[in-house]
């Protein structure tokens, strides 16, 4: 039996991915005003949520104990087109994701859901991505440094809520440590007809922010079979700009 790479082996894989991919991306946008909210789990919870073929990434807390993670995201996208679309959109989002890899190797992003308020983008984005997107009324207010998000998705009502205030610039995140484990991720995977799918993105490493977190109402992460926790970690970004490549298509999975 082939052993499960290390953390470091991980982390190089980790790395590995924030390189360019070859070839043309099919899709541009601008991600802005980025709320990262997230709280550890037991890796055994988590793992039963996914699809076969992935297995849940994990981080070694203070006690030496592994966890998975689990996060909230909200931010406003920008510029949104094709590369053969010159009209571009804008619209918030708010995406509800844990950590994978697939066998040790290929770190990326699982997401167990994606809410936008743009009913075309969810289209394309669940025909031509495979990834779970939800329709829903959303908005991102900026006053300063104050950001409210405010979400409720058509679909089954399930409601977001945040006010948060946005802090001091700080050190792009280190390798090695539990920033870049949570926010700097270049590859997703997708999953439709048992098939696993990967896509990567490409943008500079995210400039963070410290935020505050004043007022959470979150129904996304209950809405994902997943029950919700104190946030133990928050970070902020003003934001990147972003290419993304067509996905990959992987083994079938029984």
């Amino acid at each position: 039996m082939d052993c499960m790479p290390t953390f470091d082996e991980r982390l190089a894989g980790q790395l590995a991915l924030r390189e360019r991919p070859a070839g043309q991306p099919v899709m541009y946008q601008r991600w802005r005003s980025l709320l990262f909210l997230h709280f550890p789990c037991t890796p055994s919870e988590i793992q039963a949520l996914l699809p076969a073929g992935l297995s849940v990434d994990t981080f070694r807390d203070e006690n030496g104990e592994e966890k998975a993670w689990v996060g909230l995201v909200p931010f406003g996208m920008e510029g949104v087109r094709l590369r053969f679309t010159p009209a571009p959109m804008s619209f918030p989002e708010t995406n509800v994701r844990t950590y994978v890899h697939r066998e040790g190797r290929e770190p990326g992003v699982w997401f167990f859901s994606l809410d936008a308020a743009n009913r075309l983008a969810c289209r394309v984005a669940r025909q031509f991505f495979n990834l779970p997107y939800h329709e829903a009324t959303m908005t991102v207010e900026e006053r300063g440094n104050s950001r409210v998000y405010r979400s409720r998705r058509w679909s089954d009502g399930w409601e977001l809520g945040i006010q948060a205030e946005f802090g001091a610039a700080l050190p792009a995140a280190e390798p090695g440590t539990l920033e870049f484990f949570l926010i700097e991720r270049y590859l997703l995977y997708a999953y439709r007809g048992g098939r696993l799918f990967t896509g990567r993105v490409s943008h500079p490493p995210y400039p963070l922010r410290s935020a505050v977190v004043e007022r959470v109402t979150d129904g996304l992460v209950r809405a994902a079979g997943i029950e919700p926790r104190l946030f133990q970690h928050v970070m902020a970004s003003d934001g990147v700009d972003v290419d993304i490549f067509p996905l990959q298509s992987g083994r079938r999975r029984v």
